[in-house]
């Protein structure tokens, strides 16, 4: 992959980038764009799903026909291993747990644990309404019977996301669990060829033992269609992933469910001259980390913390482990600082914007909040970063991103639950209603729904 050309400017050949201003300014003061305008100014990242798409129908055609001697071979030429068994054997997962070392583990269980009490308060209940006597509507929820959670591990690797999708899973009652991640050739030692061995560990301490080494495009195949003598299809795929993920869970749309297609990340902050600036440097940063094409925006009515905020992250990314890509995401189109007159001009972009997640540093940040409309997650005040929801704030971090927090929700409870309504009406309460039934049906011309509320009645009206 080519470097941006920002980033070959400024890196040159060290390892270290040489750093220039790098986040461009869009200043709406005096301005009050409408929301097809803000739109325009707040491009996303350019992500070809269509692209990818085309790189992906073989592959998914190829695992669907040939099964698990296609997973391997797809490992061989995407991941440069083939794991020794692509379902990971129980006894790597428990070997997997012991190696955990112990304050990752705490760190693990604390996550856990927070998770759990966030998402079982959001637990349905069957409830049941009286429409007319003899007449009534229960509304089930029924968890799905089987799920597979997809866990990345591309530049990164993800316990958390095992986290993520695994607790919901768990809580809505979903009887069974698989989790796909991509095989590491390397890895820790006796773990070459299977997923990231803290991911493993992560299975294993949430009671999860169905684990494959299969990643990409192919994992979401092998859930869809399943694979003989391997892996039983499931009724719902759910996790983030790049590209490829995305373009075979939007193939497989109705083979399988599917919670969300998953851009890149996204922070927008809105901040004025009551934030901090290293703070909101230190926030854009953090998920800049994540990805070249990662987004970080950051909107205020404050020139002054503008220009502090880009000195403090000029300073930091000079100093990261991951500034060149950091460099790539604030460089990118998807990245600025936009200038707005006042916090409420600052409401209107960020609600256009419809971040994954948004962060207020204002003064009154509780109340400004409550009148965000769009975003996947809000984190309020100085002291909830972004990457608190990340790990351990017991929310959930698989969010909807590339403006879909308009219309779409997180992954919770829910995304594993069907709501299924039950009728029930005896014959007092059908004969009351009948009328209403064949004055709609003849009015929609189809008399055969009438008919069969007639029948019940000797062929006409009670």
């Amino acid at each position: 992959m080519l470097a941006h050309p920002a980033v070959e400017a400024a890196v040159g050949s060290t390892s270290r980038p040489r750093l220039r201003p790098m986040m461009t300014r869009t200043d709406l003061r005096g301005t009050r764009p409408s929301l097809r305008e803000l739109r325009d100014v707040l491009p996303r990242a350019e992500v070809d799903i269509d692209a990818a798409l085309e790189a992906v129908r073989p592959i998914c055609a190829d695992v669907q026909r040939r099964g698990e001697v296609a997973l391997r071979e797809l490992s061989e030429r995407f991941d440069k291993v083939i794991p020794e068994h692509v379902r990971v054997p129980a006894e790597r997962l428990k070997a997997a747990l012991a190696t955990l070392p112990a304050d990752l583990r705490a760190a693990l269980e604390e996550a856990i644990r927070r998770a759990r009490l966030v998402h079982a308060d959001q637990r349905r209940v069957d409830t049941t309404t009286t429409v007319a006597p003899g007449g009534t509507v229960t509304e089930r929820w029924v968890p799905v019977e089987r799920v597979g959670l997809y866990v990345p591990g591309g530049l990164a690797v993800y316990p958390s996301s095992v986290v993520m999708n695994v607790v919901p899973a768990q809580l809505a009652g979903v009887g069974s669990i698989a989790v796909a991640s991509p095989p590491q050739r390397e890895n820790a030692e006796g773990f070459a060829g299977y997923p990231n061995v803290t991911i493993l560990a992560t299975c294993a301490l949430l009671g999860v033992d169905e684990v494959y080494a299969v990643g990409g495009a192919q994992a979401v195949a092998m859930f869809a269609y399943g694979v003989a003598d391997l892996c039983e299809p499931v009724a719902l795929v759910t996790g983030p992933g790049n590209v490829y993920v995305t373009a075979a869970k939007r193939l497989l749309q109705g083979v399988v469910g599917i919670d969300a297609e998953a851009g890149p990340t996204e922070i927008a902050v809105l901040a004025d001259d009551s934030a901090d600036p290293e703070h909101v440097a230190a926030d854009l940063l953090s998920q800049a980390e994540h990805d070249p094409l990662a987004a970080a925006v950051l909107v205020t009515d404050s020139q002054e913390l503008a220009d502090a905020v880009e000195a403090a992250v000029r300073r930091r990314v000079a100093e990261a482990k991951h500034g060149e890509r950091m460099l790539r995401a604030l460089s990118g189109t998807q990245s600025r600082i936009v200038l707005v007159d006042d916090v409420d001009a600052g409401l209107d972009v960020v609600n256009a914007y419809a971040a994954e997640h948004l962060e207020i540093q204002t003064r009154d940040a509780d109340a400004v909040a409550e009148r965000v409309r769009n975003a996947g997650a809000i984190f309020v005040g100085g002291f909830a970063p972004v990457s608190l929801g990340d790990y351990a704030a017991g929310s959930n971090h698989v969010l909807p991103t590339a403006g879909t927090a308009a219309h779409a929700s997180g992954l919770s409870v829910q995304s594993f639950l069907r709501g299924i309504h039950v009728v029930r009406y005896d014959r007092a309460a059908l004969a009351e209603v009948a009328p209403h039934v064949v004055a709609l049906a003849q009015a929609e011309d189809l008399p055969g729904h009438g008919e069969a509320v007639t029948a019940r009645f000797g062929g006409s009206l009670p």
